[in-house]
């Protein structure tokens, strides 16, 4: 682990939440559940739509486009306009 990491430090949700809607750019119907973890997990967005349920960490070294939000990928695995959920938490 991080040696920054102070486990007092860390938070996390009571429960899940489930949220759908029209995608910002898409217009195509999301599903999204947030769901709580244990310290030092770190957010992870899971594209389980996609064959083998990719998971994509929230980190910067991911940031793969900026131009209509902030896009995350790892393969062609893609989560995009994460900064919305992201300043949420």
């Amino acid at each position: 682990m991080d040696k920054h990491f102070n486990p007092d430090m860390q938070h996390t949700l009571a429960s899940s939440v489930s949220i759908s809607g029209t995608g910002l750019h898409t217009g195509i119907l999301v599903d999204m559940t947030l769901k709580p973890a244990n310290p030092g997990f770190g957010i992870h967005f899971q594209r389980i739509d996609l064959p083998n349920q990719p998971i994509i960490k929230a980190d910067c070294d991911l940031v793969t486009d900026t131009s209509r939000g902030t896009t995350l990928q790892v393969g062609d695995a893609k989560v995009s306009t994460v900064e919305h959920v992201l300043a949420a938490l």
